[in-house]
This record gives C-alpha cells, structure tokens and sequence, in this order.
C-alpha cells in the first residue's frame, strides 16, 4: 500500500527522523505513514521466512508493536527501514526455530545444479489497461510465488531480500549477518533452483510478487494503531 492515501501530504514529505520523532508522542498520522511505508517489505521478508501468509501478518504487527514501543532504542544510526527489517527478521526467524529446526546449512550451500548460472531478466515495466494481461500476470505471480515458497530456507530469505525486494549485496549481508560472498553464492543457486521450473518470460510478474495493499494492508495498520491504544499508560 502505498503512503498517501491516508496521510497528509505534509507527512508524507517528513523523513524518518522526523516521523519517529512525531512517532515517540503517539501521533497516529505518523505511525500511519511509516507502517505504509514500510509494510510490503516487513510483510516480504516475514513470508520468505515463514511461507505462511496469516503468520507473516501476525510478525508485521509483532514488528511494529515492538518497535513502537521502543522508539527510544532508534538513534537513527541505520535507516529506519534497516531497523524494521532486522525487528521483523529475528521474529520471523525465532517463530520458524520453534516450529522445526533448519536444515543443516552446509547441505543447503552443497546444493549445486548444472547449467548455466544466468541472471533472471526481471524487467520492470508494466502494461496497463489490458485485462487479459492483468490476469495473466496475476496467475504467473502465483505461479512465481509458489516456486520461490518451495526453494529452501537461506536460498528463499536471500532471493526476496535480493530479487524481490531489489536490496543491495551489502544490505542483504548485513540484514542476514552473512559475508557478501555468502550471499551471492545462495542467490546463484536459488536463481538456478527457479529455472528449473520457470521460463523466463514468467519473470515479467516477479515484481508484484507477495503484493501487500489495499485493504490488507490499512488492515494490519489499523490494527496496530487499535493495539497501541490499548497499551497506552
């Protein structure tokens, strides 16, 4: 969802400093614009942990209730997208460590398929107006959804963060606490894992993947707000 439709323009043109410190008074604009600014991601992030919809939701709540009632512990040192997204990450992660261990990772970086190991062509532009297009896109948005749930654990986290959620090498390391090279190496095999059961033309849609807008969205929103409220001294 994106920030606007229900905040002030002038809040919309706040940075994040300006909005945390709006944030700390309780200002239930400011809470608004930074989780409709930051939702799509946590919710991406939590998904690719957990590849459960209902429980990525419940971390995307978990994430701003945490951090909104500990808005002293943001210095502003790191981007406030950063600091979210290391909030939603180790509760995603601590959720997934009680319901079954992870696989040994040595064995998920053994994971070594032949072929060539080309870079997925995810162009970016769309084609509106088109409903034939739209729901073509739509079913091969699934269809990326459901090859990406399937990938394992640390291929998946790296590959949204990479290629979903556009992050940079640098902040994908620091994100996941992994060298660079790391990295790269997991992203590598998890693009090679998804040609195997995607074409490349079915990239177009995977931009769109995990969409997180609209009523969901002003959902989850207003239910941390609502949550909020009732913890208020």
């Amino acid at each position: 969802m994106q920030a606007g439709n229900l905040a002030s323009p002038l809040l919309d043109d706040l940075d994040d400093l300006a909005l945390v410190e709006r944030a700390r008074r309780r200002d239930g604009a400011a809470l608004r614009v930074i989780m409709e600014r930051h939702n799509r991601r946590l919710y991406r992030v939590a998904r690719s942990v957990l590849g459960d919809d209902a429980e990525s939701e419940d971390v995307v709540q978990e994430t701003y209730l945490r951090a909104f009632t500990h808005l002293d512990g943001f210095r502003g040192d790191a981007r406030l997208a950063t600091w979210l997204t290391r909030i939603a990450l180790n509760e995603a992660l601590e959720r997934l460590r009680k319901r079954r261990p992870f696989t040994e990772l040595k064995q998920i970086d053994a994971i070594n398929e032949q072929g060539e190991a080309r870079v997925i062509f995810l162009p970016g532009a769309r084609q509106e107006g088109d409903p034939e297009a739209a729901a073509a896109r739509a079913e091969i948005r699934r269809l990326i959804e459901r090859a990406v749930d399937q990938l394992p654990d640390p291929f998946r986290i790296v590959f949204v963060l990479r290629d979903i959620e556009e992050m940079s090498i640098e902040a994908t390391a620091g994100q996941l606490g992994l060298r660079p090279e790391t990295v790269k190496t997991r992203l590598h095999r998890a693009r090679r894992l998804l040609r195997r059961s995607l074409d490349r033309t079915l990239s177009t849609a995977l931009t769109d993947a995990f969409p997180f807008a609209g009523a969901r969205c002003a959902r989850i929103t207003q239910s941390v707000l609502d949550r909020l409220g009732e913890t208020k001294p």
